[in-house]
């Protein structure tokens, strides 16, 4: 049975700035029913450029619906990230958990930073390193010509990685909305997480890396 979660809600501004959200017409006020790529297309297209989550996104969620949720909401962080648009979002981790570890905001580093983090004993710390160590394109893919290219810089250095075989492509559009584990392909999906190219939770496995079209700096400084 496929688990059914009720779709990310938003509020949704006009401007970053706390200050320029406050004055007549900045707030677009609360937007329903968002999530994927053409939604964050839909919204950029509105003119937000700054956006709070309706709720926390829990990755100890144990129940088939919430963690559906929680990858919804993953991926409507992740897809307006890729649009530098700022986030307002709160998430809980469980280190206790055998799936989890204190590194795991890392995994998750190229993302707009929450706003809280808990569940961690070094809670703090680590939001004060996502914070101080975030920037655009720190993970990102591309689809070229016959390729997909993947590039890495959550752990300080960078890695590369293109796959030329149309059934890597195939296991990224079933990932990227979050599939489940059993319909992707075995191998792939162990290559995929050994990178920690995808975050895997209960049945769910979402595909973390956001897409570009084109490169914001040139292709050997990304």
């Amino acid at each position: 049975m496929t688990a059914i979660a009720p779709e990310p809600a938003i509020r949704a501004w006009r401007d970053h700035d706390p200050q320029a959200r406050r004055l007549p017409g900045m707030s677009l006020g609360p937007l329903a029913g968002t999530a994927g790529h053409q939604d964050a297309d839909r919204l950029w297209d509105l003119g937000v450029r700054h956006v709070e989550l309706d709720a926390p996104v829990d990755l100890s969620a144990t129940h088939p619906a919430a963690q559906r949720a929680a990858i919804d909401r993953l991926r409507l962080v992740r897809d307006l990230t890729a649009r530098a648009v700022s986030v307002d979002w709160d998430l809980e981790v469980s280190a206790k958990s055998p799936q989890r570890s204190a590194q795991e905001w890392k995994v998750l580093s190229h993302l707009h930073p929450p706003r809280t983090l808990t569940g961690l004993d070094d809670a703090a710390q680590a939001l004060h390193a996502w914070r101080t160590r975030h920037y655009v394109c720190k993970l990102v893919w591309r689809q070229g010509p016959g390729f997909v290219q993947i590039r890495d810089r959550r752990w300080g250095d960078l890695r590369r990685f293109t796959a030329d075989e149309p059934r890597y492509q195939d296991a990224i559009a079933l990932l990227d909305a979050g599939a489940d584990r059993s319909g992707v392909p075995a191998d792939v999906l162990e290559e995929f997480t050994s990178e920690h190219l995808v975050l895997c939770l209960g049945d769910l496995a979402w595909w973390l890396p956001y897409r570009v079209s084109r490169w914001l700096q040139e292709a050997m400084a990304v």
